[in-house]
């Protein structure tokens, strides 16, 4: 049942990763600024992120297998309209669809794990999930490369789509969930939207949703959106190339989950572990800001691609920094704040790449300074504001 929900999130990862390879066509058929690119690249995660609250309260009150089954159609829906459009706002209506029907695609994922796996075991078999989640990665790189460069971008969201049709049709034949015994009685929604309100209230919740919401952002800005431009510009790769590199980080990626999960830690040594990964994180963005050499570019991004799998000890950390009773909507706050994060980063990465080059500066230097100092800013946050308190969870 893991698996067949993970057929959902493969292509909620696959769609938010297209930008990085179909950048380049869609800014010659539609003329497109680089800002007019990043509210492209962000109108899936704006959207995204703006259901999570949503999404958490319908799988508490209806469950995880008939919230995700009533979403997923519009990501359908949005690939058809996307792979139709003639028009840049049809385009970003497109990603907004997309962007509503996988907004539940990991979240059920984490949920069910949580309600139907041990405790011990959340932090491994939520990072085999987002390791074989990346699949959906993988075919955004030198698949999507070679069919975008032979047939058109368009192709590429036709072919996603058909593929979101499968796994709908997976998650409704083999997705049944079990009974809990430990299930607590359903809420009105008024009382759900109240609950949510009391995660804001506690004071440890900041510091946990900034850095939440730029370190999964960084990642994806760069592999989803920059990417492409950043090796077919500065460093003169074909599309088929930069595809290729693409694929590379997407293989690296699925690793680090699993790998991250396998050595994680209960208690302040988790904690202690995700600030020194995030900054090892915002340094690895700063070489690639201020090295000009290729080796050393694509060497960064790779290293980025393994360490960005230390995101599951954030989601790790969230599942003892609230009570049990909480642990679906604390999820979705979480899952909010990095999609949010990610929208707003993509956003703030296309103003900077077009006020560089109005200013006649590299713009691909800016955007990954920038994203290396909201990482700081992230890090700084988690480390220095309140920490949730001992023995939280009941």
């Amino acid at each position: 049942m893991v698996l067949a929900l993970c057929t959902a999130f493969a292509l909620s990862q696959a769609y938010r990763t297209v930008g990085a390879i179909m950048a380049g066509q869609l800014q010659a058929e539609f003329r497109l600024s680089a800002q007019a690119l990043g509210i492209f690249s962000g109108a899936f995660h704006f959207a995204f992120g703006a259901m999570q609250l949503f999404m958490g309260i319908g799988i508490d009150l209806y469950g995880v297998r008939r919230t995700v089954l009533t979403a997923f159609p519009l990501a359908i829906a949005g690939a058809a309209l996307s792979a139709l459009s003639a028009d840049y706002l049809v385009l970003v209506a497109g990603q907004v669809l997309i962007g509503v029907g996988c907004a539940p695609a990991f979240l059920v994922c984490t949920v069910f794990i949580a309600r139907h796996f041990p405790a011990a075991r959340f932090a491994s078999v939520s990072g085999l999930v987002l390791g074989i989640g990346g699949v959906g990665m993988l075919a955004t790189g030198t698949p999507l490369a070679w069919l975008v460069q032979a047939w058109s971008w368009r192709a590429g969201f036709v072919v996603l789509g058909t593929a979101s049709v499968l796994a709908w049709l997976a998650i409704l034949l083999w997705v049944r969930e079990p009974m809990r015994a430990d299930a607590p009685p359903r809420q009105s929604m008024s009382a759900a939207l109240r609950e949510f309100g009391s995660l804001f209230a506690l004071p440890h919740t900041p510091g946990i949703l900034l850095l939440g919401a730029v370190t999964y952002a960084a990642f994806i800005s760069l592999r989803g959106l920059w990417l492409g431009p950043l090796l077919v510009e500065r460093h003169g790769y074909s599309l088929v190339q930069s595809g290729n590199v693409a694929l590379i980080v997407s293989v690296v990626s699925l690793f680090g989950p699993p790998l991250f999960g396998r050595f994680d830690r209960d208690g302040p040594v988790r904690r202690r572990r995700i600030v020194g990964c995030g900054v090892a994180y915002a340094a690895l963005f700063a070489a690639i800001a201020f090295w000009q050499a290729a080796w050393v570019v694509i060497a960064a991004i790779l290293l980025i691609g393994l360490l960005s799998g230390f995101i599951v000890w954030q989601y790790a950390d969230v599942r003892i920094a609230y009570p049990a009773a909480l642990t679906g909507r604390a999820m979705a706050v979480f899952t909010m704040a990095m999609f949010l994060g990610v929208a707003l980063m993509q956003w703030l990465t296309g103003v900077a790449a077009s006020l560089a080059s109005a200013s006649g500066v590299e713009p691909f230097r800016v955007v990954l300074a920038t994203i290396a100092a909201l990482l700081v800013a992230g890090v700084a946050a988690f480390a220095w504001l309140p920490k949730p308190g001992a023995a939280l969870r009941s």
